[in-house]
C-alpha cells in the first residue's frame, strides 16, 4: 500500500474515530468518514494486548493484503480506521477476508450493527 493511501497521524486517527461512523462484527471495528480526496485512505490498529510487535506486524500485513484486494473493487473517497479484535487471532486468512468483505458490503448497503 502506498503512503498516500495510509492514515498516519494521531490527530487524523482521533478525528475519524470521534466524528466518523462505526460498523462492527466479530473480528473488526471499522470507523469511517468521508474525505475530500479522490481515493480511500486506511489506518490499521492492532492492540498491544493481543501480542508482541512481531505478532501485531504479522496481522497488519494480513490486513493490508485484504485491503489491497478490496481496493481493486471499490473506491468510496473515505478514510477508514480498522481495529482488529481479539477474536480474529488464530483465524485463517480466508475467514478474515470474507468477514472484512461482508462488513464493507453491509456498509455499502447502509446496514449498521
Amino acid at each position: 500500500m502506498k503512503k498516500k493511501f495510509i492514515v498516519k497521524s494521531t490527530r487524523e486517527f482521533d478525528s475519524i474515530i470521534k466524528n466518523g461512523t462505526c460498523i462492527k462484527n466479530k473480528y473488526y471495528v471499522i470507523h469511517y468518514q468521508k474525505n475530500n480526496l479522490l481515493y480511500d485512505r486506511y489506518g490499521i490498529s492492532v492492540s498491544k494486548k493481543l501480542g508482541n510487535a512481531v505478532f501485531r506486524n504479522k496481522y497488519k500485513r494480513k490486513l493490508r493484503a485484504i485491503i489491497d484486494n478490496y481496493k481493486k473493487k471499490y473506491i468510496n473517497n473515505e478514510d477508514y480506521i480498522i481495529i482488529l479484535r481479539k477474536e480474529a487471532i488464530n483465524q485463517k486468512y480466508e475467514v478474515l477476508q470474507n468477514s472484512f468483505f461482508t462488513l464493507m458490503n453491509q456498509k455499502m448497503k447502509g446496514i449498521k450493527n
